[in-house]
């Protein structure tokens, strides 16, 4: 195989798509969290659980993204690069699953919650990892995982931040709360007067 990668050339346009979309989708989510806080829509430690990884999720298809289009890319440094990434990766993965299953007091996670937000994750991380450590000898099949990893970690991203948003909006636990809060007990009047 030659010094350089002519192979990786080939994906310029897809990374390009899949790093502008994922970026694009970092900043959006942000700004959702941001405005859920500012109108105290939700207490956000409980949910730090779900929304780093959503962030994280799309930076890391941006991250793909831009180690696949540095140029000059061999063999070796491309799976130097995404097994790295792979391992780094996967060990965030296995911390948000322990942590899902530690916070379980505050949220109890449902099954589409641990498909979503551990199962699939933690696999597509695991694959990248597999992806780098086979690009010496499977080259070809390498670039198509990296890219199907790229392209997962987005959809993941999106379906996760779109629960996020659905569950904060629906929920609403902040505005839950204060109005049970203000909610007159029963047997009570509403001037705190029992039975008037």
């Amino acid at each position: 195989m030659s010094p350089d990668f002519p192979a990786l050339d080939g994906w310029n346009n897809f990374y390009v798509i899949v790093g502008s979309s994922a970026a694009g989708l970092t900043g959006l989510t942000f700004v959702v969290i941001a405005l859920a806080s500012e109108a105290k829509m939700v207490r956000l430690s409980g949910l730090r659980t779900f929304i780093t990884p959503i962030v994280l999720h799309f930076g890391s298809a941006l991250w793909l993204a831009a180690l696949a289009c540095i140029p000059g890319h061999n063999v070796t440094s491309l799976s130097i690069c995404m097994g790295a990434s792979g391992l780094a990766l996967t060990g965030f993965a296995a911390n948000t699953t322990w942590r899902m299953y530690r916070g379980r007091r505050e949220y109890r996670p449902v099954i589409e919650d641990w498909i979503w937000n551990a199962f699939l994750p933690l696999a597509v991380y695991l694959v990248l990892l597999i992806a780098g450590l086979i690009v010496v000898w499977h080259a070809l099949l390498s670039l198509y995982l990296i890219g199907s990893v790229a392209l997962a970690l987005l959809f993941i991203g999106i379906h996760n931040a779109w629960d996020l948003a659905v569950w904060i909006t629906a929920e609403r636990p902040g505005v839950r709360s204060q109005a049970n809060a203000k909610q007159p007990s029963p047997g009570k009047s509403p001037s705190g007067d029992p039975g008037a």
